[in-house]
């Protein structure tokens, strides 16, 4: 029998705050921009390789509702951050993605989320042709640790 995944109910959680007021498409995107080793090669194929400290970081996109209950969540959190930087209390949490085999087994793949701070203010749009993403918040974020551990 061939290998399959289904996957759906995903969550996310954030300082303790269970998300549930997604928008449209990638609700949530979660990427890494930085490589994890960095490999050198000099004369006679001689070859170095380093570990790059910096392929820990993620960044991570959420597209919310805007003026809902989870906006106004990360508004807080974001305002915080604002109002004094050397005060802010860094973002911890997890991205969960349900993954099921067809028999009724579930596994998690979890991305462990810690150190996060917001790297960009909210977006606006104003659209008379009815662009549904004005009514959408987009949060960008970066975390300075990010394991991933499946279970």
């Amino acid at each position: 029998m061939s290998t399959v995944a289904l996957s759906g109910n995903d969550t996310v959680v954030i300082n303790d705050h269970v998300f549930n007021d997604f928008a449209e498409g990638n609700v949530v995107e979660l990427t890494f921009p930085n490589d994890i080793a960095n490999v050198k090669t000099g004369k006679n194929g001689n070859t170095i390789y380093g570990l790059n400290e910096m392929g820990k970081q993620c960044d991570l996109k959420m597209r919310l509702i805007r003026g809902s209950n989870d906006d106004i969540f990360m508004n807080q959190l974001l305002n915080l951050q604002y109002n004094n930087f050397a005060e802010t209390v860094l973002m911890q949490g997890s991205f969960i993605k349900k993954i099921g085999d067809g028999q009724g087994n579930i596994i998690n793949d979890t991305y462990i989320l810690g150190g996060g701070v917001f790297i960009k203010q909210v977006e606006g749009l104003s659209n008379v042709e009815g662009d549904a993403t004005q009514s959408v918040s987009v949060y960008q974020m970066k975390f300075g640790l990010s394991p991933r551990a499946i279970t």
